[in-house]
């Protein structure tokens, strides 16, 4: 997508896309505005038929949603792929700041057109800004994956964040509760930004996705060059 209106001009940048119970897909992503703004931008297929999915069209109601109070205008970007909840609304993950602490923002929607602020799902103080955070369920039972939204006993949740300080991409191990929308980890001294990394080496801004046809969840990211 070519960045060619006021609300993504300045860039289009991390999204994710959620493919919903009747085939339709939905394209959430973060555009910089024309004043530096990081807002949420919705895009869909020009032609679902497509198997390249190569034209998008974008919603002309952009943005969505734009930084809420208290988060700064340079500090509100790449959403999650969403997950539809046992109450039929979907939700999505924006990663932020507040002061030092990482944060990430759990918004509800039901049309991916307009959204709710509901919770901070997590925070790790002293992390920085949480740029691509990513969020899904993983077995504890099985070796397959499992789609977004499922949800239940014979699984946690994985949170992982890119933290934009220092470039790496940490994740942990944790509970999901879908009432208050929360996620507590396992071991809070292995918390996101403070143990597991994905990668030890020059890997940055990774994202997942999950491939219903291989039952797997794929995982792809960032390898800046090292050399000049």
């Amino acid at each position: 997508m070519k960045p060619d209106q006021w609300y993504d001009i300045n860039g289009v940048w991390t999204g994710s896309a959620t493919i919903l119970p009747d085939g339709k897909i939905m394209m959430v992503y973060t555009g910089d505005t024309d004043k530096f703004v990081q807002v949420q931008n919705l895009a869909y297929p020009a032609n679902l038929s497509d198997p390249l999915l190569l034209d998008w069209v974008k919603y002309p109601g952009n943005p969505v949603l734009t930084p809420p109070e208290g988060i700064g205008a340079k500090d509100f970007r790449d959403p999650t792929t969403a997950w539809v909840g046992p109450d039929g609304i979907w939700r999505l993950i924006i990663g932020s700041k507040t002061g030092t602490t990482g944060i990430s923002l759990v918004y509800k929607t039901k049309d991916f057109k307009t959204y709710e602020l509901e919770s901070n799902l997590h925070a790790v103080p002293g992390t920085g800004m949480w740029e691509c955070v990513d969020f899904y369920p993983v077995s504890i039972t099985g070796q397959n994956g499992l789609d977004t939204s499922a949800y239940g006993s014979g699984m946690k949740h994985l949170l992982k964040a890119s933290l934009d300080d220092n470039k790496q991409d940490h994740y942990a191990l944790g509970t999901y509760d879908m009432t208050t929308q929360t996620w507590t980890p396992d071991n809070p001294d292995m918390d996101v930004g403070l143990g597991l990394r994905l990668d030890y080496g020059k890997y940055y801004a990774s994202k997942t996705f999950f491939d219903q046809n291989k039952q797997r969840r794929i995982l792809w990211g960032w390898v800046g060059e090292s050399d000049s």
